[in-house]
């Protein structure tokens, strides 16, 4: 717990939130977390084994020692193959004794039976395609640690994405530039810059980076000044800068209504808008968001036209989430989840079919490890690395339908592989048993059998070997996998369900996965009658100055430890905070309790 300071923390290792959050005296941190400006004092509150940090690593051991191994084809195939085939030879030597003929001769059938089929082939079917499906793997960046995981990759019904590091890049930039009226870009950006650039705000280095991309001239400002939740104030040629959040500039100067209409919308779009001023002018503002990477929209196309559902998980805000999950085009989001409830989803999806996890960070490792398949990509920890089957070296979104690709094509040469070394004995063995003798006279010399055995497995290592010539990222043979997987609707874990009984796919142990709102009319409506016959008060509190996600999030968090009430949901778009409560409120509490988060109350009605 914070005791004294202010600060911005990092929290992407834990929450998988890109965008670091400000801490107050009072406030929680964690372990593992990160803190990326200022000076705080904390005291701990659970250490050693009782850390969230701790109990990851617990469940990452949990769900490692609960994953049953595969069994090989070839395994079970010669359990059955080889007594079958010593139990022909000396029945064909029996066989040709009791027709009258000489020992030797009955031998020499037999031993034609045992040779001809010799069960190299068989033996060779499985670990030299995988042994060439593997080198494959790792000539374009795709390590598969195991046999089991390069077998069961190409089984994948389900992918679940983890938002940031994965599908995006993992750190804010700039992009969008909104100057106003008779402010160039080159001027919003120059201010921006020069006040910016003596921050320490992950935000600050978005625009520092764009600048310097630009070469924009650095102006010196004196008088620096970083008010916590607010923004920045400083001195540039004699007037006073200023940039922060629409709360703080509105307080500066006047805003038009079009530009703060263009804030509402970036903000909708999953964007932290940046304002700035200078001498009580109002300047512009610079949208500052994590971009998703350039190959993941045509990665999850890939993986979709390969008959593969999409889910994205992150522990991202709701609206920030379903921005990124559109752009990106996954057919499901769910947000708010904390690392155990993504371990949870994972669960839950197993029961609709196989499922791969794809992440980078601590807090994906449970999910990682209790997934058939957990992916991780190489820029990532070493936790992710470590609890993951299958590392993608190039930290390439793109590689994720490349793996699964190459393991379907390991798979299918594996079948060839076994199918002739069936086929083979199927004529084989006759022949060396004579049987074909008494029809057509023909024998095979034990030599001949010799050669005729050594022929295939020469054939199966040659058609293993043809995988060197599969090309992991051409789409164009992709063919969909038959399965049957429920739809589900964009979640928001943070939120209340209560009456998903017909979506099996929701079917999840941890509550904070199950307590989720589905963005479903009908399903909206039986929240409310549930509500409703539960006698809940329901308090809307109308609050201004929320403008992204970050500023509901901040609200909800206040509003919550405030009453300790647990269904709260606010809404920078319609600029409401609403509060589910059993009983109601000292609205006089609630104006101050959002008054010391920074937002203005306008008004609160309970019904």
């Amino acid at each position: 717990v914070v005791l004294e300071g202010n600060s911005a923390v990092n929290e992407a290792a834990l929450t998988g939130e890109s965008i670091p959050v400000d801490k107050n005296p009072g406030d929680a941190v964690s372990a593992a977390t990160v803190n990326q400006s200022g000076f705080i004092r904390c005291e701990a509150t659970r250490v050693g084994e009782d850390t969230t940090l701790s109990q990851i690593i617990k469940m990452v051991s949990d769900a490692a020692a609960t994953k049953a191994p595969i069994a090989k084809i070839a395994d079970r195939v010669s359990g059955v193959f080889v007594p079958a085939v010593i139990s022909i030879a000396v029945v064909t030597i029996i066989v040709w004794l009791l027709a009258g003929k000489e020992f030797g001769y009955a031998l020499a059938r037999g031993i034609s039976v045992l040779v001809i089929s010799c069960p190299c082939a068989l033996g060779l079917a499985t670990p030299v395609a995988i042994m060439v499906g593997n080198g494959m793997g790792a000539k374009n960046g795709i390590l598969f640690k195991t046999a089991v995981s390069l077998e069961e990759a190409g089984k994948i019904q389900i992918v679940a994405l983890d938002k940031t590091g994965t599908i995006t890049k993992g750190e804010p930039q700039v992009t969008d530039m909104v100057p106003a009226e008779g402010i160039s870009e080159e001027e919003l950006l120059g201010c921006a810059y020069a006040l910016e650039k003596k921050s320490e705000h992950p935000l600050a280095k978005a625009i520092i980076a764009r600048a310097e991309e630009k070469k924009t001239v650095l102006q010196e400002v004196s008088d620096f000044q970083a008010l916590p939740g607010n923004g920045l104030r400083a001195v540039l040629n004699s007037d006073v800068l200023t940039g922060g959040n629409m709360k703080f500039i509105s307080d500066e100067t006047s805003v038009s209504p079009e530009l703060i209409s263009e804030a509402q919308k970036l903000a909708g779009e999953g964007k932290t808008p940046l304002l700035f001023a200078k001498g009580g002018k109002f300047l512009g503002m610079i949208a500052v968001a994590d971009v998703i990477k350039e190959d993941s929209p045509q990665a999850i196309k890939e993986l979709q036209n390969m008959g593969i559902r999409v889910v994205m998980l992150t522990g991202d805000n709701e609206h920030t989430a379903k921005a990124i999950g559109a752009q990106a085009g996954v057919d499901d989001v769910i947000a708010g989840v904390l690392p155990d409830g993504k371990e949870s989803v994972i669960r839950s999806l197993k029961e609709q079919g196989k499922v791969a996890m794809v992440g980078d960070g601590i807090n994906d490792a449970p999910a990682l490890t209790r997934a058939d398949i957990g992916i991780a990509i190489g820029a990532g920890t070493d936790v992710a690395i470590d609890a993951a089957d299958v590392v993608l070296m190039k930290s390439r979104l793109s590689d994720v339908p490349a793996a699964i690709r190459l393991s379907r094509a390991t798979l299918r040469n594996i079948h060839e592989n076994l199918f002739w070394a069936f086929f083979y004995n199927v004529i084989g063995i006759p022949l060396a048993a004579g049987v074909w003798i008494p029809i057509f006279g023909w024998t095979l010399n034990p030599m001949f059998g010799a050669a005729a055995m050594s022929l295939s497995s020469f054939c199966v290592v040659t058609n293993a070997l043809r995988l060197n010539l599969f090309k992991v990222h051409d789409a164009s043979r992709d063919k969909k996998i038959k399965q049957n997987v429920e739809e589900i609707h964009y979640i928001s874990a943070n939120a209340e369900m209560k009456n998903v009984t017909e979506n099996k796919s929701l079917k999840a142990e941890n509550p904070d996965f199950c307590n989720s709102e589905i963005h479903d009319p009908k399903d909206q409506e039986n929240i409310k009658e549930n509500k409703e016959n539960k006698e809940m008060t329901t308090i809307t509190v109308n609050v201004t100055g929320m403008m992204c996600g970050h500023c509901e999030a901040h609200v909800t968090k206040a509003v919550k430890e405030a009453f300790g009430v647990e269904d709260v949901v606010s809404s920078h778009e319609k600029g409401t905070t609403v509060i589910h409560a059993p009983e109601k409120l000292d609205e006089d509490k609630i104006r101050e309790v959002i008054k010391e988060a920074g937002y203005e109350v306008t008004g609160i009605t309970q019904e």
